[in-house]
């Protein structure tokens, strides 16, 4: 079993702490912006922790994968940059409950949820 990708350990443990039987966490990825949280992805749901979702208070959100309808990257094309799809650090997921918007440290952390995330949906 492959070890999970993570940015602080504190963050992998908090997920870890919410696990339902025979789930596997994938990575957890820190977040900027909104509430400035985290994003865990694992084998069975996207789990969010953040103070934006509830009313400023913190919260740890569950997604399932059958909830998302979409996900989108934010294309950074541009005569200037040039770095189009992929080179954004924004993901936008749709879900049957409203939208959310995750900016992640990096658009190669971005492009890693995106593909793992996309993975569980097709």
């Amino acid at each position: 079993m492959a070890q999970p990708i993570f940015d602080r350990q504190d963050q992998l443990d908090k997920i870890a702490s919410a696990l339902i039987p025979n789930e596997v966490i994938e990575a957890v990825f820190d977040l900027k912006g909104s509430g400035t949280g985290f994003i865990g992805i694992t084998n069975k749901r996207i789990v969010v922790y953040d103070k934006a979702f509830l009313r400023r208070m913190k919260a740890m959100v569950s997604i399932p994968y059958s909830r998302i309808h979409s996900i989108a990257t934010q294309d950074e094309s541009g005569l200037l940059t040039g770095r189009g799809f992929f080179a954004s650090s924004t993901l936008a997921i749709c879900t049957s409950h409203g939208d959310y918007d995750f900016e992640f440290r990096g658009a190669d952390k971005a492009h890693i949820a995106h593909l793992l995330i996309l993975g569980h949906m097709v």
